[in-house]
């Protein structure tokens, strides 16, 4: 595995130091598209500081969109610039309470919208696209990782559907944000509890049938419906701030 170039931190072990060094490596071109970053453990020894500094750091790059976080598969570097969007409060992983509800409210404006846009433009293959996306979902209800994958996939998917490049650009970079802001709550909260991915599954394919009937009014209602259920869940694990 490469050694970094970067410098021991001193007293401050801030992971946004880290952020920034590794963000520096990528966009000078030292760390490449497709670039493996060393383990978790190595950085850590690399900066002088503990592993959940270094994983913060990685959140934080993930957030940027530089690098893809995979289960037990290390981090690749996948952009070699950090995202148009990238919203200065956002890119650090402490996000307090008010930022997450302000993000779920931007998610919830624009993907009610967009699944409005999307029952009126859709074409024969993003509803093909979508519907094996729901019968992998009915298949894999109660498995986690499947769970969590395939919900972002069909959100993503269903961003696509509106054919609207400026839309799907906007929705992958609130995603990035939001997944890393609420990672374990879905993990808890979301998919751990095989009767609450029963009702997500069935949240999901309602919107699918507006979206196949070509029914915006119906497939927005229903859209609004499930990211309230969403909120209201990752609201109970925050508490009340």
């Amino acid at each position: 595995m490469p050694s970094l170039e970067v410098e021991k931190l001193s007293k401050r072990n801030h992971y946004e130091a880290i952020t920034e060094q590794v963000k520096q490596l990528i966009v000078e071109g030292k760390l490449k598209v497709g670039d493996k970053l060393p383990s978790t453990k190595q950085m850590s020894e690399q900066f002088g500081v503990g592993r959940s500094t270094t994983r913060e750091a990685l959140s934080a790059l993930k957030a940027m969109g530089l690098i893809d976080i995979r289960q037990g598969g290390g981090c690749r570097v996948i952009r070699n610039a950090p995202m148009d969007m990238e919203l200065p409060e956002l890119t650090s992983l402490r996000l307090n309470r008010e930022t997450v509800l302000e993000l779920l409210e931007a998610r919830e404006a624009l993907e009610v919208s967009g699944a409005a846009i999307a029952a009126a433009k859709r074409t024969d293959e993003d509803v093909k696209l979508l519907r094996d996306l729901i019968d992998e979902m009915e298949r894999t209800v109660g498995d986690e990782t499947e769970g969590e994958r395939l919900d972002l996939k069909f959100h993503l998917t269903l961003a696509r559907a509106t054919h609207n490049s400026i839309m799907v650009r906007l929705f992958e970079s609130i995603m990035n944000y939001i997944e890393t802001a609420i990672h374990d709550i879905r993990r808890v909260e979301l998919y751990a509890s095989t009767a609450v991915a029963e009702r997500l599954y069935k949240e999901h394919l309602a919107i699918f049938e507006a979206i196949e009937q070509q029914n915006s009014e119906q497939a927005a209602e229903r859209m609004k419906q499930h990211l309230q259920h969403i909120e209201s869940i990752v609201l109970k694990h925050l508490g009340e701030g």
